[in-house]
């Protein structure tokens, strides 16, 4: 597991507390979720499952391409231990069923690829 504390670079000092949880094996894109979240004042970390204790994060995220099962449970996990994040998963279009084992798991945000590297360039993060 990885963490990175960024500076804040909001005045805003909820956005310098929480920060963004990575679920992940891919090192490369891990390093342009790390570069928004600290675009936008948040801490990061990666790591391949929740941690069972209280986390203070506004983003969990989840990578399909390599923690699909991470989504088994996912939703319970996070309404325990960080119920004010928000949980993105995102993964290839062309994985569709993982795509829609996630949306049936309960995340409520499932994103492509495309997607979800599209939002990173604009405010997903703020």
């Amino acid at each position: 597991m990885t963490t990175e504390n960024s500076s804040p670079t909001s005045s805003n000092p909820e956005s310098a507390r929480s920060g963004v949880l990575f679920l992940s094996g891919d090192l490369i894109f891990a390093s342009r979720v790390r570069a928004a979240a600290s675009n936008h004042g948040r801490s990061f970390e990666l790591s391949g499952s929740i941690p069972s204790q209280a986390l203070d994060v506004a983003f969990v995220i989840v990578d399909l391409s390599t923690r699909a099962k991470a989504v088994e449970g996912l939703v319970d996990a996070c309404a325990r231990w960080c119920p004010a994040a928000r949980v993105i998963a995102y993964g290839p279009h062309v994985q569709v069923a993982k795509l829609k084992a996630a949306r049936e798991a309960g995340v409520p945000t499932v994103l492509t690829r495309g997607q979800f590297d599209a939002a990173l360039s604009s405010d997903l993060l703020a």
